[in-house]
């Protein structure tokens, strides 16, 4: 016989009387017949859960998800409760399909990792705010009214107001506030900067070229510093192009060798 909600209520519009369907479910062994009175069960519990789940709107995530994780805590409550204890199912749903959502916005909804404690914290720190919303007028209350409301200490208080900032996280591609120009955080960041490599290389040779002969310097300054090319560099020592070719690359492969093996 299909199973249908009593008539009787409890507390809450949304909570049915279920107690004689819990005890015949344990009696079940599994099967098709167990699986249908399950089902029924858990779809005439499915308004609390919904219940449940609109407390938390307005928190990042649409009500449409938080209704399926809503409902699959109920799922779990079902699963997992004991009419044998003698609660009623409510009083076991009611904090499991809660502590289901917020699993859910600790595991999946925060931008940044951060550990529960400071999780917590932040709650805590978030709902002393609230508190003392209504007693400050025209300022935001201070680190040692939320501390003395919260029962923290101040350095708590500042962790938790720094995760308030974690849960979401700001695009890169989002305009700065005040800019009239698009000016977005991406444009404030720096970039590696492609010298810094020649500064690496010109300390790792400084000391070689130190160590070389005085017309081998004046050479190998005049062709990559001062821009010459091989034939003025020629004409102005009184030397051979092709002389001034091969004492170029001379240079430049004992330098190569030498700052290898320095770094080796």
């Amino acid at each position: 016989m299909p199973y249908r909600a009593n008539a009787k209520r409890h507390p809450h519009d949304d909570a049915p009387d279920t107690a004689g369907a819990f005890r015949r479910l344990v009696t079940l062994p599994p099967g098709p017949q167990r699986d249908t009175l399950r089902t029924q069960i858990v779809e005439a519990w499915l308004p609390m859960a919904d219940r449940l789940a609109g407390r938390f709107r307005s928190r990042g995530e649409s009500l449409d998800d938080l209704r399926q994780v809503a409902a699959l805590g109920l799922v779990k409550a079902v699963d997992r409760y004991d009419p044998g204890l003698g609660n009623a199912f409510e009083s076991y749903a009611v904090p499991t399909v809660t502590g289901e959502i917020k699993r859910h916005f600790r595991d999946h909804m925060w931008a940044l990792h951060v550990p529960r404690r400071v999780q917590d914290l932040r709650n805590r720190v978030r709902f002393a705010g609230q508190d003392l919303a209504g007693t400050v007028s025209g300022r935001r209350p201070t680190v040692a009214e939320i501390a003395e409301q919260a029962q923290l200490s101040e350095e708590d208080v500042r962790t938790g107001i720094e995760a308030l900032e974690s849960f979401t996280a700001l695009s890169l591609d989002a305009e700065l506030s005040g800019s009239e120009d698009g000016y977005s955080l991406s444009d404030a960041l720096g970039a590696a900067d492609p010298a810094l490599d020649t500064v690496v290389d010109r300390e790792a040779v400084r000391l070689r070229l130190a160590a070389l002969p005085e017309r081998e310097r004046a050479i190998l300054y005049m062709r990559f510093f001062g821009d010459m090319t091989q034939s003025r560099i020629a004409e102005q020592l009184g030397i051979s192009q092709m002389h001034v070719s091969r004492l170029i690359n001379r240079c430049c492969s004992r330098l190569r060798d030498q700052v290898l093996k320095d770094a080796a």
